[in-house]
């Protein structure tokens, strides 16, 4: 894996396709994937940047679409970042293990119930695979003591197991160091040139449509005000960074001073299927497209 300081310059052109698009596809479903919104991201990267840093990793749908030279992908979910090490690491011990797992509501339950830190590294993110592949809605929610409390989904054939996809991921994860940290570390890492995408737990469109459970941290609009100082802080140094973010007064608000365009986006997850559909997101950049 390449070190930090070995940095390489990789040029892109807003709406023309990616030179060297990765084949690899995110490995988790992840609330807020950005698979679908992926062509309107691209219209909008720079026009060159250094390293790529991604702070709020979750499924990696931009990541892997982009397939880096050299990346420091991050998030503050601890199981989330181990899966992401033992994929690009232990990947074929991984798929040893994801084998003994089944669909099967027991099954799903005593996996469930056990604590990951009892498990060994590799045990521990074929869990976390496992559960997100066989969970209700693939969603990922933690309560306030940090363990997992979805149901089981009842599908008929998940793919738990997907071995060449997995190997995929290992391969592009190579170019990534992968870290266990919030997105305030960037401020003493990222460097001029560098494009720097945040995809944060979303500003709630409501009272009661709040959903930052991905930790046992919330993400609430103290947390929402400081990644904006962390936007601007980074955008004054001369990174390229993106955000994505919910369309709603209080977004709009904090990055009025930056480009924000507005895009449509299907909402994939949502305990009411009439709630799913096509909601108005925000993409912000700190340079023009």
């Amino acid at each position: 894996m390449q070190t930090a300081t070995k940095r390489t310059r990789i040029a892109f052109y807003p709406g023309a396709p990616i030179a060297n698009p990765g084949k690899a596809t995110p490995f988790l479903k992840w609330a807020g994937g950005k698979t679908e919104l992926l062509p309107e991201i691209e219209k909008r990267l720079p026009r060159s940047f250094s390293s790529y840093w991604e702070p709020f990793i979750g499924g990696g749908a931009l990541y892997f679409r982009i397939n880096p030279a050299f990346a420091v992908i991050s998030d503050a979910n601890e199981e989330l970042i181990n899966c992401y090490q033992v994929v690009r690491d232990q990947v074929e011990h991984l798929i040893g293990a994801l084998s003994k797992h089944t669909n099967d509501k027991t099954h799903f339950l005593r996996t469930r119930s056990v604590q990951p830190w009892q498990l060994s590294a590799v045990e521990r993110a074929a869990r976390l695979i496992y559960l997100n592949k066989t969970c209700y809605n693939g969603l990922y929610r933690v309560n306030q003591r940090g363990e997992f409390n979805v149901p089981f989904g009842r599908y008929e054939n998940p793919r738990i197991r997907d071995v060449e996809g997995l190997r995929e991921c290992s391969r592009v994860l190579q170019n990534a160091e992968i870290v266990c940290r919030d997105f305030r570390h960037l401020l003493y890492k990222a460097q001029p040139g560098d494009f720097v995408y945040f995809d944060p737990p979303y500003s709630p469109v409501s009272a009661t449509a709040s959903f930052t459970a991905y930790s046992d941290s919330p993400f609430d609009q103290r947390e929402q005000r400081a990644l904006r100082q962390v936007f601007r802080a980074l955008a004054e140094r001369g990174c390229h960074v993106m955000l994505s973010n919910s369309d709603t007064e209080f977004t709009r608000k904090l990055y009025r001073r930056f480009n924000i365009a507005a895009v449509q986006a299907s909402r994939a997850i949502n305990c009411q299927p009439e709630k799913r559909g096509k909601i108005s997101e925000l993409i912000i950049t700190s340079y023009k497209d």
